[in-house]
């Protein structure tokens, strides 16, 4: 298994990388503020104003090491990154899968079905921790409408009729995702999802962090040789990570969504922490966004149980250990794609 590595997050305005031998320099006002060993680093991501030297590039490609630059709120620009990586044949096959309909169910299936039951378990989870302090009958209501839903992913004869259940389930489980928040509910209410732009507090955590997950989903299918832009759920379109999408499906209740509900319900980020544009828009501050990203982090390190390798593994690794299996699978080295589900 491959060992964690980390993402370098670089959000101070200003900002210019560089690179001395086989190290990082991170300057500001060209002042040293950190080194980092590249062998250290699987992923630097930039927001907003940062900048990085051409040796710097070629290291980083040289390295398997990609970078990413977003906007300052968390709007993906665009990606460096070294000379694709892995066997042709293994990205043959995937695109051969992709134009096949049946293979592309025998994929985009999985990946739904451990979405919504991963769904499911934030719910119950949050009845479980907070039965006290919630509304129990509608979530209890919704997590059993979902179940019966896992149940109509058995025999589902095209891929609108996955993306029909997939959109039931977002609707079903968004629709008491306000119940699950059990502090500060004067600053964080949800009513609907919102994305460009979030239009609540709730919404631009949940935004910026799926942000960070397709970064990581995107880097670890890279790692194995897969091509993040062509999926099987998510269909080609110029500029989407499809295959990185798919993927996420899987990640976002687990680590995105329960760690927005864990920072607000702990009260480790405020409502004074965000602003609103004129345009309606809910933006993160400077120590809003730090916050976040070490929460992140450290949530990647935390270990837990595969469910299908049975072994411990950390939980930044999760995102390679699936791009793994998914690549075992194309290559016929295992019947099916065994997707993440959360226990």
């Amino acid at each position: 298994m491959k060992r964690l590595l980390n993402t370098l997050y670089v959000t101070t305005q200003g900002t210019y990388l560089s690179r001395d031998g086989e190290t990082v320099l991170v300057r500001v006002e060209k002042e040293t503020k950190l080194s980092i060993p590249i062998h250290t680093l699987d992923g630097i991501v930039c927001f907003g104003q940062v900048s990085c030297s051409p040796p710097l590039m070629q290291l980083c490609g040289d390295r398997n090491v990609s970078i990413s630059f977003m906007s300052l709120y968390g709007r993906f620009w665009g990606r460096v990154q070294g000379p694709v990586s892995g066997n042709v044949l293994l990205r043959r096959e995937q695109y051969r899968r992709s134009d096949d309909p049946e293979k592309t169910l025998e994929i985009a299936i999985p990946c739904v079905l451990a979405k919504i039951a991963n769904c499911r378990t934030v719910l119950l989870r949050a009845v479980r921790d907070h039965a006290q302090q919630i509304d129990v009958a509608p979530i209890e209501d919704a997590s059993q409408k979902l179940l019966r839903l896992m149940e109509n992913l058995r025999k589902p004869e095209t891929l609108e009729t996955v993306r029909g259940i997939e959109g039931d389930a977002a609707r079903t489980y968004f629709g008491v995702f306000d119940h699950l928040i059990v502090a500060q509910k004067d600053d964080f209410s949800f009513h609907e999802r919102s994305r460009r732009p979030p239009l609540d507090r709730i919404n631009a955590l949940l935004s910026f962090l799926y942000t960070l997950l397709a970064h990581d989903v995107a880097s670890a299918l890279e790692t194995v040789g897969l091509d993040p832009a062509v999926g099987y759920l998510h269909r080609d379109r110029p500029g989407r990570p499809g295959l990185a999408l798919d993927l996420m499906e899987e990640f976002r209740p687990f680590l995105a969504d329960r760690l927005a509900l864990s920072l607000i319900n702990r009260q480790q980020v405020k409502g004074k922490g965000f602003k609103i544009t004129e345009t309606g828009a809910v933006l993160m501050d400077d120590p809003t966004r730090k916050e976040l990203l070490l929460a992140y982090q450290k949530r990647k390190q935390e270990e837990i149980r595969h469910p299908f390798l049975d072994e411990k593994v950390v939980v930044g690794i999760l995102p390679f250990a699936q791009a793994l299996l998914l690549a075992r699978h194309l290559r016929g080295d295992i019947d099916g794609y065994p997707p993440f589900l959360w226990k």
